[in-house]
């Protein structure tokens, strides 16, 4: 169920999240540092899903009210590391730190 007073704490939980993300891959600059680490590589994806998950449980009033986020396709992205994780490619989910998580981290701090 979708209840939007959690929307919020799921707001939290993604900043954490992501935070997660950042300390982990410190010091880590090429796709190749990042791919020949299995437990870092297990860990973001972790982390991904909980951003997604949170993402998928966020209201659909504050979904509507916020469109500048694709807050579809990162739920998408949970379902493909959640139910088709042999399918998990690894220079997508770089592509995503490189490109998508430091867009989504400033949006966030800019609502709340």
């Amino acid at each position: 169920m979708r209840d939007k007073l959690n929307d919020a704490a799921r707001l939290e939980l993604m900043q954490e999240a992501i935070g997660n993300i950042e300390m982990f891959t410190e010091g880590i600059a090429t796709y190749e540092q990042f791919a020949s680490n299995k437990i870092l590589c297990h860990a973001v994806t972790y982390n991904l899903q909980c951003i997604g998950e949170s993402v998928y449980r966020l209201s659909r009033e504050f979904i509507e009210t916020h469109p500048s986020i694709d807050w579809e396709a990162i739920e998408g992205l949970r379902h493909v590391l959640v139910h088709d994780y042999y399918q998990v490619n690894l220079e997508m989910i770089w592509m995503i730190l490189e490109k998508d998580l430091p867009g989504l981290k400033t949006y966030l701090l800019s609502i709340q």
